[in-house]
């Protein structure tokens, strides 16, 4: 199944902004994290079609996964 991976600011960084992807079914945030080799830790925001997503959140046809990594600065 096709699913789309936007990542965000440093979350970026010799990946593509925008990546589709094919998948298995009942894929979870958690693999692809493991595709991608980001940490969960290193995730500080995800969301699925725009809504809170958790790491065990199983992905389905057509579904976008946003990725944000914590926020730094003064």
């Amino acid at each position: 199944m096709k699913v789309e991976i936007r990542l965000f600011a440093t979350l970026r960084d010799g990946r593509d902004k925008v990546l589709e992807m094919e998948v298995e079914e009942n894929t979870t945030v958690s693999k692809v994290l493991d595709i991608f080799k980001i940490k969960q830790e290193d995730v500080a925001l995800l969301l699925i079609n725009g809504r809170d997503g958790k790491f065990d959140a199983r992905l389905h046809e057509g579904d976008y996964l946003s990725l944000f990594p914590p926020v730094g600065g003064g």
